[in-house]
């Protein structure tokens, strides 16, 4: 008697939603990773609790945006039905890698920036236990990245341009920053050197590359993605992409609620070269430049007020909702005409900033 075939079967699907919780998960274990680095052993227990209680409050609080895209990336141009359970470990894994790269920036910039709240909750330096403890702290949230990356990508082929990515990138913020506190050196400011070709080149480096570019090109990278074109193109995009998030940014540090943004916006107080007073030197009346000249980068609320009554006056509010419209309608078209790699790619990044009011 013939034996009788066994039926066969599919490969397991993954099932899997990309939600914060899921996101959230991988840090938890990437974080006991780092807890129990062998590098470390023999470290005093409470060198481990603030380490854990440092990258607990740093970390994870932030929209999340940046370090889900990775996957968002990945899926689409793979398809989310043909990733394992390693390829999404692996994309969110590099998303908390972006993650931590964006603490390490916060820690640092509120610093220097002397600000107050970040993320609705105290800045970490403002600890009573911190203080300027924090300067290291945000050296270990960076190492941590490379850490991170050793573990789970350190024999991949991909290991070496995963590294030069975040590298270059880290180099290309840290310039930016550099242009942003040199633009308005502390005790000196000098309203003529605030041009928007200034202010673009500002948040090109400090903000586009690693919000936009950053996640984009490392699902690229995953996803074994070569073409250096393909690479242009998204840079093109990104760029683009994070002048209008930065743009929104600035204008959400005046007009946004403290409540919903969770921090307290201090442009004009911190003399920023923003968005809105670039604008409005280059709109406002001879009056109305002295004004702003007189009490911008002041500490005052009373100057801070009548910088913002300045705005008021020129209708700042209402340019910028008609560049929000502009800027969003641009961005559609290219990505639409291009064909290079899926519209999914660029699509779901835009969708989460268009309009939005945090």
């Amino acid at each position: 008697m013939a034996a009788v075939a066994e039926p066969q079967t599919k490969k397991a699907k993954t099932e899997y939603n990309h939600t914060r919780e899921a996101f959230l998960d991988v840090y938890a274990t990437l974080r006991q990773e780092l807890l129990d680095d062998k590098m470390l052993e023999g470290q005093p227990q409470e060198a481990k609790d603030w380490l854990r209680e440092m990258l607990d409050y740093n970390v994870p609080g932030g929209k999340l945006n940046r370090g889900m895209a990775v996957y968002d990336v990945l899926a689409s141009i793979k398809g989310a039905e043909n990733l394992g359970k390693e390829d999404i470990f692996k994309a969110n894994a590099l998303g908390w890698c972006i993650e931590w790269l964006q603490a390490f920036f916060l820690v640092a910039d509120d610093i220097m920036d002397g600000s107050i709240t970040r993320r609705g909750q105290p800045c970490w330096y403002k600890q009573p236990k911190v203080g300027m403890v924090a300067c290291n702290d945000y050296i270990l949230l960076e190492c941590c990245i490379y850490r991170i990356l050793k573990f789970h990508f350190g024999g991949s082929a991909a290991y070496g341009q995963l590294l030069e990515l975040f590298l270059e990138t880290t180099y290309q913020t840290s310039h930016g920053q550099l242009l942003d506190l040199t633009t308005a050196p502390p005790g000196h400011i000098d309203l003529s050197r605030y041009s928007m070709d200034a202010y673009l080149r500002i948040v090109t480096y400090k903000t586009a590359f690693y919000t936009f570019y950053l996640p984009v090109a490392a699902g690229l990278v995953l996803a074994g993605e070569a073409r250096p074109a393909a690479f242009e193109l998204a840079k093109s995009i990104c760029v683009e992409m994070g002048q209008y998030f930065q743009i929104q940014d600035d204008y959400l540090d005046c007009y946004g609620d403290p409540a919903v943004i969770g921090k307290i916006g201090t442009d004009v107080e911190d003399a920023k070269c923003c968005w809105l007073v670039c604008t409005a030197l280059k709109e406002a009346s001879e009056e109305q430049k002295d004004v702003i000249k007189a009490n911008y980068g002041q500490k005052d609320p009373t100057a801070v007020a009548k910088v913002k009554d300045v705005y008021r006056q020129l209708g700042l509010a209402a340019k910028f909702e008609a560049y929000e419209a502009q800027s969003h309608a641009q961005l559609s078209a290219t990505i639409e005409e291009q064909s290079l790699l899926p519209k999914q790619v660029f699509t779901s990044l835009l969708a989460k900033i268009y309009k939005r009011q945090k």
